[in-house]
């Protein structure tokens, strides 16, 4: 069950009684009573009031020291009701139920409440103060069992009758309207709140400010929640008002913007899961600055919000490889190629060898990227094994493998593959002129004669 904020507490102070000041009674003599008028008195007859005075006590001791009995306190309550109500006046009516209204409060029996208060209304001659502190409870009330329908009635009544505004009504009317989804109402209500707080001289706190940027975002009012984020920075500069800064100018589309903001989040060492070091990493990539991204995730690595596994070490070697720290890139290639079952990370492991111009290591993985399968591209690993063996001037083992290329792959990748077949032959064909002139230099070559005798 949902409460209003500082339900209990002002609904006690609204009806805790003053001390009370029975009036001067009427002698009756030996005139005719006049039961009419003594119906509507506003005083406090001398038998109700020694029972209220009774009441009062056991339910509010003089003495902190003294117990609160408010099982007798409900029992007096009972006798009292069952021996006057019929000959009481209405203030007496009233002062009664106030009491029964405070008891069931005590006892936290909201619904005993909500029934003692709307008796309360029923009264005729019940006096405006308090007809209008009974409505306004009412409110509260209805909002604690969650009928927002009939708590926001009786808040519009209480603005009816009342001269001035007050802070709880309209909390109370722009929580009620939230829970109907109700939304321009619960933001136009909550500013009215805020703004009277603030002119009362009242300090409001994050949660004010926090619950109005919840009613913006439900609203998609970003540029409203925008400008209140940053004033909620300032003053309390909070964690999750950093990272909100960062979501609202992705809502409205100013992605540097919002790349800069969770920057400063992790400058500021806000960062605190997996996703935020993620999302900035991979975002400094995408602005060109891949290298940054990779120092941020190797700190989440380091902080322990990032696993040691596939999809992370992934991720660090795609960014090393988009620097071109081709070196850096070589530890979480490799233990990506240990975790991935598939040949994949295998075949990202051989290209790294293969630009840094070791093409033995580079074959070698790519062999065992085709060997566990499961390759996004097949053709494309075996051209690049291909290249590898080329490399190594192994050019039949590089035929083999550009012609499994062609086989492996679509249209585009079979006239890649046949080209680098036709390189190929050319290589190797260039490769045995050289060699054979290098022979026939070696058969035509004469040393010349010793110098030593």
């Amino acid at each position: 069950m949902k409460r209003i904020y500082g339900l209990f507490p002002a609904l006690l102070s609204g009806f805790i009684l003053m001390l009370i000041q029975p009036g001067a009674p009427v002698l009756a003599g030996d005139e005719p009573r006049p039961p009419p008028e003594a119906r509507t008195a506003g005083t406090l007859g001398p038998q109700v009031m020694r029972a209220i005075s009774q009441i009062q006590e056991m339910m509010s001791p003089e003495d902190p020291d003294d117990p609160v009995d408010l099982a007798g306190a409900k029992i007096a309550l009972d006798e009292l009701r069952e021996r006057r109500w019929d000959r009481m006046n209405d203030f007496e009516k009233s002062t009664l139920l106030n009491f029964y209204t405070n008891y069931y409060l005590a006892m936290e029996d909201f619904g005993g409440a909500l029934r003692t208060f709307e008796e309360m209304l029923t009264i005729e001659e019940l006096r405006e103060d308090t007809r209008r502190r009974t409505h306004r409870s009412l409110g509260q009330l209805y909002a604690a069992e969650e009928n927002w329908a009939k708590s926001i009635e009786n808040y519009e009544v209480w603005r009816e009758m009342s001269l001035e505004e007050d802070e709880i009504v309209f909390k109370g009317l722009s929580y009620a309207h939230y829970q109907l989804d109700d939304m321009d109402p619960a933001r136009d209500y909550w500013l009215d709140y805020m703004n009277l707080a603030l002119v009362n001289g009242a300090e409001l706190g994050r949660d004010d400010y926090a619950y109005l940027n919840g009613v913006y975002f439900t609203l998609e009012s970003f540029a409203d929640a925008l400008e209140l984020t940053k004033t909620m920075i300032v003053k309390f500069d909070d964690p999750t008002d950093w990272q909100n800064l960062s979501a609202i100018y992705a809502s409205l589309d100013r992605e540097d913007e919002r790349v800069q903001s969770l920057n400063l989040s992790y400058l500021r060492g806000l960062l605190d899961d997996d996703t935020r070091f993620l999302n900035l990493g991979q975002s400094l990539a995408g602005m060109e600055i891949p290298l940054s991204g990779r120092k941020v995730l190797d700190d989440g690595v380091a902080q322990g919000y990032l696993a040691d596994d596939l999809e992370n070490n992934t991720i660090l070697a795609q960014l090393s490889m988009l620097g071109a720290e081709y070196d850096e890139a070589l530890e979480p290639a490799l233990r990506a190629a240990e975790l991935d079952e598939t040949g994949n990370s295998h075949d990202t492991l051989g290209y790294l060898y293969y630009v840094l111009n070791r093409y033995e290591e580079a074959a070698e993985a790519f062999r065992a990227a085709l060997d566990r399968g499961g390759l996004e591209d097949r053709a494309d690993t075996l051209l690049f094994l291909a290249r590898s063996l080329l490399e190594l001037d192994e050019f039949e083992q590089a035929l083999e493998a550009a012609v499994d290329s062609a086989e492996a792959g679509g249209e585009q990748e079979q006239n890649a593959a046949r080209n680098y077949r036709e390189f190929i032959l050319s290589n190797r064909q260039l490769h045995n002129v050289i060699a054979e002139r290098r022979a026939d230099a070696i058969d035509f070559y004469e040393s010349y004669p010793s110098l030593i005798d």
